[in-house]
């Protein structure tokens, strides 16, 4: 029976040797018959074997042909030229060395972002079906929506289930946990009764949260709670009969009803919650200061829903957009506050919520984004610069592939073994930036998640199939860009000719030299791009740090005192502080101390709305501060006076402005003295007329890149909540580390209930409000180097290869008397004009490039003639001395050994 030759093919891949043998024997058959032959139409014994063989043919070439019918081709090929490429690669380490370590440089950057974009942008959350999960924010007309929400507004959504099977929402949360020494910090979340439900996770023991659990005052055996995997192990020592057992959160009894398995991580990538408490119970943990009692004002819950079957974000959305102002009118109780949002087109929608949510995704989408396209171009960069040396190095080797050509090699043949040496370079290069990758991403990751403060945040940057997939796309991508080019040049051209003069017949053609000069002009284009582009974003940080934030940081540390759960509130609370704060300003080294409810450039914020009699509310972002406070942060008194510890509420409300509040409540007139009306704007608060005693100077509020915005400071001893948490606010000389212990000692003193305060600088505190640009500035610093060195070896190994190629030319030159210093210079002058060329046009990209980072720059202008002109400059040497290497190399050449080479 005939076999199907693919059979006969598969058959052949585990019986080689007896394939052989049985090769070998057809042709001695097919042999001896021949002889055969010629022997009955008379051929003498004597030509006998000389006939057989010239009527035959090459036995060999029989060989080969017999055996290509018992192969597959096409992988018999490819693996011949992946050795003959290993081979060759292998007989010149210093090129493979060069090629595999400048791409892995721009595979590495650009795999290690995109793990950071994967984690940030594109890991979806791991739980079922994550595709149906819908983010909800709220839409007013403004450029950026807002992705949090007041407990009234999700109540309201939480009820209505004409496109969401469940709504659930949750907020982060720092917990004081009672643990063997006291108390704990732990990182928790509250979270609605639908939050597992909607996410669809089974308990490792126990069972999880409900809508019952979800209520004030909890089920009857008292308010649950659940814990992580890694909470139980840790606190409980993964004891068995955990459930049931009390945790004292917050001075507040909860039972342990469940735990979640390891993989869960909730609906935030970024955290890994320790402990879920019901929503409700956010009104007793953090009373008096909850955000529960906001109530619509209190935007701090983030809300996710998962859609029912059928139902598509567009349906969603279209459904929301008709009872949103239901929805307003059931959650807000103010009139006013309804025909604003009316205005504004208030609207809740939806966008996908596979990815779950984190507000680290706003502050790091578009500077990673900007990143990666740096990161492009120096992957780009790599890829001309090996382009540019594979395309001298196959210069070298075009004898050998025109002989194989005049031997009956196809172009094609030839094309594909070039191809497969590109992408042995490739893949080696992409293997050993993947090696780097993880490293560098969870660096990266370290320093963006650095923005978050004291909290810990996560992010999961560990390679999964997307970024195996983009690291083979690159691995291709490149394989082709550096190998096309040079393959088809090193195969054209005629064979006689390169048979006749060999490589004075591609130094005769123009424009064969042509393609050389216009990737390295490329090249150095692209490198002045990035390294204006990184000097532009690393001028806008300098000017940040440069700019007035309207206190002075240095020396200024802030020492946070938890007071939630001590006994005192009111007066006697505000007598604790004024002593809390005479005992610091009597250690060594402290100038001066103050309090206050919130440090500047945080991120946090809190406003109200404030008037004149008979004018428009205006809302005043709000601080509450001690005496001495604008002494300590250095903040100028303009007019009037400071707070002091005096002034209770019997003595009359006061208050004072910014210079931009007062210019807002009193343009072109003298504020002090005068009287201004906070409005009602939360159920329980009363309008109330407050004195302005004093005028301050602008300080920054949110963050430092935009201007001062209206700020109003109350006085601690006359602020409406009996029991807040303030930070001491201290001016050091010195060493700030005896304070933090000086701290804790008086805290213990004085007030031993409250956990150890915490200490940070205010110079930490600014530096973390620019974090994202820090690390911008940083990364794009650190790839305008790597472009610049990239840049560097490119332009020397592809210089040193075409200088190498015209040794024949050059000693010709110099024994018909052209000096050394004359070779010299117009050697370095024809590789710095390519170099000049370049970066001409480079220049010309770099401004129109640059007005993509407008929107990241503070104080730069995206055409800052010194960023240019140093930029111009740093690419200058480096061309200059990558040419001059090769240029005195040139002049060395001494003309006899020249000539007798060739």
């Amino acid at each position: 029976m005939v076999l199907h030759p693919f059979f006969v093919r598969i058959k052949a891949l585990f019986r080689r040797p007896a394939m052989e043998h049985e090769i070998a024997e057809e042709l001695e058959f097919h042999q001896a018959l021949l002889r055969e032959r010629l022997v009955r139409q008379g051929v003498s014994p004597a030509e006998l074997e000389t006939a057989a063989k010239r009527t035959f043919g090459n036995q060999s070439r029989w060989h080969e042909r017999l055996t290509e019918l018992w192969q597959f081709p096409a992988p018999e090929n490819f693996l011949r030229d992946l050795g003959f490429s290993m081979r060759m690669l292998k007989k010149s380490p210093a090129f493979t060395a060069v090629a595999v370590v400048t791409l892995a440089l721009g595979v590495g950057a650009n795999t290690a972002i995109f793990s950071l974009i994967n984690g940030f942008l594109l890991r979806p959350l791991p739980v079922p079906q994550s595709d149906q999960l819908a983010l909800l924010r709220i839409d007013q007309g403004g450029p950026q929506p807002s992705y949090t929400m007041g407990a009234p507004f999700f109540r309201s959504l939480e009820r209505r289930h004409e496109v969401f099977r469940d709504v659930f929402a949750f907020s982060h949360a720092a917990l004081q946990v009672r643990g063997p020494s006291g108390n704990e910090e732990v990182e928790g979340q509250f979270v609605s009764g639908q939050f597992f439900r909607a996410l669809q996770t089974p308990p490792l023991l126990g069972r999880l949260l409900t809508p019952e659990d979800d209520r004030p005052g909890g089920e009857p055996a008292g308010m649950a709670v659940v814990i992580s995997e890694r909470f139980w192990k840790t606190w409980f020592s993964g004891a068995a009969d955990v459930l049931g057992r009390k945790l004292q959160i917050d001075n507040t009894l909860f039972t342990v009803v469940g735990v979640t398995p390891k993989q869960f991580i909730g609906a935030d990538p970024t955290q890994r919650p320790q402990i879920y408490v019901p929503l409700a119970a956010e009104a007793i943990i953090k009373a008096p200061d909850s955000m529960t009692a906001a109530a619509y004002r209190g935007w701090w819950l983030s809300l996710l829903g998962r859609l029912q079957p059928g139902v598509t974000l567009d349906r969603a959305n279209a459904a929301l957009l008709t009872e949103s102002m239901p929805i307003v009118r059931e959650a807000v109780p103010d009139a006013d506050w309804i025909a604003q949002a009316t205005k504004s087109h208030f609207h809740f929608s939806v966008e996908p919520g596979s990815r779950g949510f984190t507000y680290l995704r706003l502050f790091f989408s578009k500077p990673l984004i900007a990143v990666f396209a740096m990161c492009g171009g120096v992957l780009l960069l790599a890829c001309l610069n090996l382009a540019s040396l594979l395309l001298a190095r196959s210069a070298s080797r075009e004898r050998d592939l025109v002989t194989r050509l005049a031997l009956g090699a196809s172009r094609l043949r030839l094309l594909q073994q070039l191809l497969i040496e590109s992408l042995l370079i490739a893949l080696m290069g992409t293997a050993a930036g993947l090696a780097v990758a993880p490293a560098v991403s969870q660096a990266l990751a370290t320093m963006l998640l650095s923005v978050s403060g004291p909290q810990h945040a996560y992010l999961d940057t560990s390679l999964d199939w997307r970024v195996f997939a983009f690291a083979a796309s690159i691995a291709v991508t490149a394989a082709m860009l550096i190998g096309l080019l040079p393959a088809l040049r090193a195969t054209s051209g005629t064979v006689s000719e390169q048979i006749k003069h060999g490589q004075r017949a591609s130094l005769g053609d123009a424009r064969r030299r042509l393609l050389p000069r216009i990737l390295m002009a490329s090249e150095v284009g692209l490198a002045l791009m990035l390294v204006v582009g990184a000097g532009l974003l690393a001028e806008s940080l300098l000017r940040l740090y440069k700019s007035d934030a309207g206190f002075d940081p240095r020396g200024v540390v802030n020492i946070a005192f938890d007071m939630d759960k001590q006994p005192l509130q009111g007066d006697a609370l505000t007598e604790l502080y004024h002593q809390i704060g005479e005992r610091l300003r009597q250690q060594p080294g402290v100038k001066s101390v103050s309090f206050s409810l919130l440090i500047p450039l945080t991120g946090s914020g809190w406003d109200q709305p404030f008037s004149v009699a008979g004018g428009t509310p205006r809302e005043l972002n709000l601080n509450v501060v001690g005496p001495a406070y604008f002494e300590t942060m250095r903040i100028p008194m303009v007019k009037g006076h400071d707070f002091r510890w005096s002034d209770t509420r019997q003595s009359g409300y006061k208050i004072i402005l910014n210079q931009a509040a007062a210019e807002l409540l009193f343009p072109g007139r003298d504020a002090v003295g005068q009287q201004i009306m906070r409005q009602a704007y939360l159920p329980g608060i009363k309008k109330t007329w407050f004195e302005v005693i004093g005028v301050v100077g602008n300080a920054k509020y949110y963050t430092l890149g935009k201007p001062a915005s209206p700020v109003g400071y109350l006085f601690i001893a006359q602020s409406d909540n009996p029991m807040h948490s303030y930070s001491a606010v201290a001016r050091v000389e010195g060493l700030a580390g005896p304070l933090a212990a000086a701290a804790r000692s008086i805290a213990t003193r004085l007030a031993p209930d409250i956990p150890a305060p915490v200490m940070t600088t205010m110079n930490s505190v600014l530096d973390d409000s620019i974090s994202a640009e820090r690390v911008m500035a940083l990364l794009a610093v650190f790839f305008a180097g790597c472009a610049l060195l990239v840049t560097a070896i490119g332009l020397y190994g592809t210089l040193a290869y075409a200088t190498a190629r015209r040794t024949s030319e050059i000693g010709i030159r110099m024994a018909l008397g052209a000096q050394r210093k004359r070779v010299m210079a117009m050697v370095f002058g024809e590789n710095a004009l390519v170099a000049a060329f370049g970066a001409g046009a480079g220049l010309g990209l770099a401004l129109l490039a640059s007005r993509a980072l407008a929107s990241f720059l503070y104080g730069t202008s995206p055409r800052d003639p010194w960023v240019l002109v140093g930029s111009l400059a740093a690419l200058t040497i480096i061309a200059s001395l990558a040419s001059l290497v090769p240029a005195l190399r040139a002049a060395r050449i001494e003309p006899m050994d020249a000539i007798r080479c060739e």
